[in-house]
């Protein structure tokens, strides 16, 4: 029975997207009311973590309505979202606080895919 539990865990853990090893991550930084990097490249087909970083005093909310996301963070703070699997091509997103401030995810295609 242990045996059993003990198997069950482990595949409950293998499946959990969240918990899954291997996954690529990118940190979009935000400081002086601008992204950096303003074009964030990632491989097609991937599921991919993006960690927010807000150095501003003041918060922002992060907007996509390409990869259907929606994050306050807060002045000083950050948060994750995770994206993808993505098709190839070009996905904006922008702070809906401030338009002007915005951003793109280039979905490319990697050797072999």
């Amino acid at each position: 029975m242990r045996l059993l539990l003990s198997l069950l865990a482990g595949t409950v853990l293998l499946n959990n997207p969240v918990l899954a090893a291997g996954e690529p991550a990118t940190t979009l930084i935000i400081d002086h009311q601008k992204f950096t990097p303003t074009q964030l490249n990632i491989p097609v087909a991937s599921r991919t973590k993006i960690i927010i970083r807000n150095q501003d005093a003041v918060p922002i909310e992060f907007e996509s309505y390409d990869l259907s996301r929606e994050i306050v963070v807060p002045g000083h703070g950050e948060a994750s979202i995770y994206i993808g699997p993505l098709e190839p091509g070009s996905y904006q997103f922008f702070n809906d606080f401030d338009h002007d401030m915005q951003g793109t995810v280039i979905v490319k295609p990697t050797k072999g895919n």
